[in-house]
């Protein structure tokens, strides 16, 4: 069907909406029915799966190789193997930076979480854009980018780039 056909008072009533938006409850309470306006996040490597990785790493191999050779001149020459422990520090550091940069980069999406203008309880309120619901009202102004699909319902002067679309869809 071609929702965008339908009269507007059809699609608010579908989505059990009105102009005035939704209230704060409802919204709380859809959300919760449906959850977050995100896509799923990709499954969480452990630390010892990050590891394992790192030990694949090319130069990490030859850094490996260069301890354990080094492990046996300092075995059959009767010394200390401080060279096999500095290989190691190295190769545990790397594990160790790799998740601190992980971290730093969910906490500035975290900082940098995309807002959305809606309509609620009749006046506009800032929302972040994951906690969009179904039968909210999206305010949009020139050069915000459509947090959620939605249905026009008020315009003025309307213009779409559709190079911005047609690159995500790609």
């Amino acid at each position: 069907m071609k929702e965008y056909l339908n009269p507007v008072e059809v699609v608010l009533e579908e989505n059990e909406t009105s102009a005035n938006g939704l209230s704060s409850e409802e919204a709380a309470a859809r959300l919760e029915k449906n959850g977050k306006n995100k896509l799923k996040e990709g499954k969480r490597e452990s630390l010892f799966h990050r590891f394992m990785m790192q030990l694949a790493d090319p130069m990490i191999i030859i850094l490996i190789v260069a301890a354990a050779i080094s492990a046996v001149t300092s075995v059959y020459n009767k010394e200390f193997p401080s060279d096999v422990i500095i290989i190691m520090i190295v190769v545990i550091l790397g594990v160790y930076q790799e998740s601190k940069a992980e971290k730093a980069i969910e906490a500035l999406q975290e900082i940098a979480a995309a807002t959305s203008h809606v309509i609620r309880n009749g006046k506009i309120e800032t929302v972040h854009s994951e906690d969009l619901v179904t039968g909210d009202i999206v305010v949009l102004e020139a050069g915000d980018s459509v947090p959620a699909d939605c249905r026009i319902i008020e315009n003025a002067s309307l213009k779409i780039e559709e190079a911005a679309l047609t690159n995500r869809l790609m």
